[in-house]
């Protein structure tokens, strides 16, 4: 009996162990899944504006546009991880294709985050009318109601990040999601 006991006791602290540490990877998946905002800054017509970091959305644009700037705007802090944004949509940091997936998927246009190499063949060839993605293999961008989302900027760090700066989209093959 004696020698049964410790090894039950060993064993009792491993089953607490992990059902704490379940416990702390559900609570932080929870907490990092809460769902995007409904509301947020708007501005007239059909073009983003950017002030700081934060974009504010055109109120001519469809809802979902709207929805998926506004939870955006929440990667304006997080750094460039490259990788970042590709086993989950909520993820510590992003790189090109985790920015543009997490904007996709809050628009309703994405259900799993994408390579870039992916996005050269993703939704309709040319321009869209809201969004149009920029892809080549290695790098993706996009352009939605006007303003950048990028992780690369010209003056500015690096991550994700919406840019008022032009972008040079010689090399990329452009693509919007259907109907946009």
């Amino acid at each position: 009996m004696q020698s049964i006991f410790p090894f039950t006791v060993k064993s009792l602290r491993t089953l607490l162990w992990c059902n704490l540490l379940l416990l702390s990877a559900v609570a932080g998946r929870a907490q990092a899944v809460t769902p995007p905002p409904q509301k947020g800054p708007t501005v007239p017509g059909d073009r983003a504006v950017l002030k700081g970091r934060i974009a504010y959305a055109p109120a001519n644009a469809p809802r979902n546009i709207k929805v998926a700037i506004w939870a955006t705007n929440t990667l304006a802090n997080k750094p460039y991880v490259w990788g970042g944004g590709h086993g989950t949509f909520y993820d510590r940091g992003y790189d090109c294709s985790g920015t543009i997936s997490y904007f996709l998927h809050h628009a309703g246009f994405l259900d799993q985050p994408t390579p870039s190499k992916a996005f050269q063949s993703y939704g309709e060839c040319g321009p869209g009318k809201w969004i149009t993605i920029w892809a080549r293999n290695g790098h993706v961008f996009a352009y939605i109601c006007g303003l950048r989302l990028d992780t690369t900027g010209l003056h500015q760090e690096e991550g994700p990040r919406w840019r008022a700066d032009y972008r040079e989209p010689r090399g990329f093959s452009a693509r919007h999601p259907v109907g946009m």
